[in-house]
């Protein structure tokens, strides 16, 4: 099973991670934890160009592409032949990152956006995507505390977190099914276990 943790910046997503893999390990799931954009040495390269804050001058559709292209690594190399395996992956963001910063945060046509992911993803959607979701201001709050994580995105203004964070919203709703919201403004103990609880009744309904 494919599931994906999405969320604005600051949401606290990233460092639920490693405790919900190790539950689910002493679950006796066989689980891999990776990253976007990132996951694989050709997307990690990528991944320091598009977060440098050195490369402001890196405009949206350039952004876009690299975005794309590390994804497509990453499904090929990494997610597919995971999911082959059988195992339980769990990706730190994947193509909805895409639709609500470069999209909705951009204000880039959804359309257009949708056929070059599907194009990158070879179609790969995920089972279940986990909304990681905290207000903006108290997101952003939260990463300046850690100025050593502060990126070339974070330093977007406030609206377009704002409009990325709606435009979750709008996808959440648009694929109920898919997605649910876990209210992150909660203590970390209280988030991890909703993102357990989620996610072991999602398998329970798969029969996982």
């Amino acid at each position: 099973m494919f599931i994906t943790l999405e969320g604005p910046e600051g949401s606290g997503k990233t460092s639920q991670l490693p405790e919900l893999a190790a539950f689910l390990r002493e679950s006796g799931y066989e689980v891999l934890i990776t990253r976007e954009p990132g996951g694989t040495p050709v997307g990690d390269q990528i991944r320091e160009i598009l977060m440098n804050l050195k490369n402001v001058s890196i405009v949206p559709r350039t952004e876009i592409l690299l975005f794309l292209a590390a994804r497509a690594q990453h499904v090929e190399e990494v997610i597919r032949p995971a999911l082959a395996e059988g195992k339980l992956v769990l990706s730190d963001r994947f193509g909805d990152s895409t639709l609500a910063y470069q999209g909705f945060g951009h204000k880039t046509d959804l359309a257009t956006l949708q056929a070059l992911l599907d194009f990158s993803t070879g179609g790969l959607k995920p089972d279940l995507t986990l909304l990681v979701d905290v207000p903006v201001e108290q997101g952003m709050a939260r990463k300046l505390e850690n100025s050593s994580e502060w990126n070339r995105l974070d330093a977007y203004a406030l609206a377009f977190h704002e409009r990325v964070r709606q435009g979750y919203f709008a996808l959440a709703e648009a694929e109920p099914e898919r997605w649910l919201i876990i209210d992150a403004t909660e203590d970390k103990a209280s988030v991890q276990q909703a993102l357990r609880t989620a996610i072991l009744s999602r398998l329970a309904r798969h029969g996982v």
